[in-house]
């Protein structure tokens, strides 16, 4: 494929948002990591951090850029002119939710558009970045949920 979509609130971006842009990256030509701005929803970075962390963790892929968007993901998706969105699945909560959203999207999308769903490695699936902020703010360690360079990044911006 040419041009993917992985889209989150990467608030922050941890190591299973991680896993999901590298196995992302190969396969395609082009990955676009988009930073969603829910204005439903009450994020504890700002745009902007979340942008500098995710490009502190990608620096080492080639064909990942990042982005940020405001609106409906079926509009930004054909903006950008992308094949796919590629979402990560946890648990089976995750898939009915993601399942509606998938169906939505193509509905939007004039042509429709294709969701890929990955499933989260093992090793993440109980990581969500709600989570993770929650037990940073309170002081808790995250070491090895986040990578080591965004910790650093959380920990001087705190």
């Amino acid at each position: 494929m040419k041009k993917l979509l992985y889209v989150g609130s990467f608030d922050p971006v941890t190591n299973g948002h991680l896993d999901l842009i590298n196995r992302s990256a190969k396969l395609c030509d082009r990955l676009i990591v988009g930073v969603a701005e829910n204005l439903s929803k009450k994020a504890r970075y700002s745009v902007e951090d979340r942008l500098r962390m995710l490009k502190i963790a990608i620096a080492h892929l080639d064909n990942v850029e990042t982005d940020s968007f405001t609106g409906l993901l079926a509009d930004y998706a054909k903006r950008r002119k992308v094949e796919a969105v590629v979402r990560g699945l946890r648990a089976t909560m995750d898939f009915e939710y993601e399942l509606q959203m998938a169906h939505m999207n193509a509905r939007l999308y004039e042509n429709g558009i294709e969701t890929l769903f990955l499933m989260s490695s093992p090793a993440y699936s109980f990581v969500s970045s709600g989570l993770v902020s929650e037990v940073f703010a309170l002081g808790g360690n995250v070491e090895g949920l986040v990578p080591d360079s965004v910790l650093a990044y959380m920990k001087k911006i705190r």
